[in-house]
């Protein structure tokens, strides 16, 4: 593991330590185990608030209850630190794979070519399943570009295998054509 994923695993343990004390200490004060006036009180509530005041307003925005602000920072601070994590380790893969492929040469830069191509497809029908199961479909503006991606493949087999009830195996056999077709590249192309 490289000495930057190390401290930023680190950083983001801190960032959710943090935010549960922060929701923790607001908890305190707003249920009244700790009094709001004693001097306990007041310097948990100027510690917590600015962190859980943008949280608050916008849940008040959305029609959420500001009572559970605390534990709505404590999970958007997980998730957004579990995402950066994933993309700055795949960033630090594709550094090492790209210092790799210098040496390899034309194929290995085709090969790798192949390979994130179907990284791409993969992840985009897969977030086109996702979608579909929380009822975001094909003009939602957020999936509009996995289903650009992946109507060349996905539609054809849908006409040959339509859906069976509620079930519409069609992106699971575009998954399976898909990882034939990789690794029918791969094995064709010399390294």
């Amino acid at each position: 593991m490289t000495p930057v994923l190390t401290v930023a695993r680190y950083a983001v343990f801190g960032a959710v330590a943090l935010a549960a004390l922060a929701g923790t200490a607001s908890w305190l004060v707003r249920d009244r185990h700790v009094s709001p006036f004693s001097p306990f009180g007041r310097f948990l509530r100027s510690a917590s608030d600015p962190l859980l005041d943008p949280v608050e307003a916008r849940l008040l925005r959305s029609g959420g209850n500001p009572r559970h602000a605390g534990w709505w920072l404590v999970v958007g601070v997980a998730v957004v630190g579990l995402l950066l994590l994933a993309l700055l380790g795949w960033l630090t893969d594709q550094w090492v794979v790209m210092q790799m492929l210098s040496v390899g040469g034309a194929w290995g830069i085709i090969r790798y070519a192949v390979n994130v191509v179907y990284q791409v497809l993969f992840f985009a029908l897969l977030v086109r399943v996702v979608g579909s199961w929380l009822g975001a479909f094909r003009y939602n503006r957020w999936m509009r570009i996995p289903y650009l991606l992946t109507d060349w493949l996905v539609e054809p087999i849908r006409r040959a295998l339509p859906p069976l009830g509620r079930f519409d195996f069609s992106p699971l056999v575009a998954l399976l054509v898909l990882w034939v077709l990789k690794s029918i590249l791969l094995r064709v192309l010399p390294f």
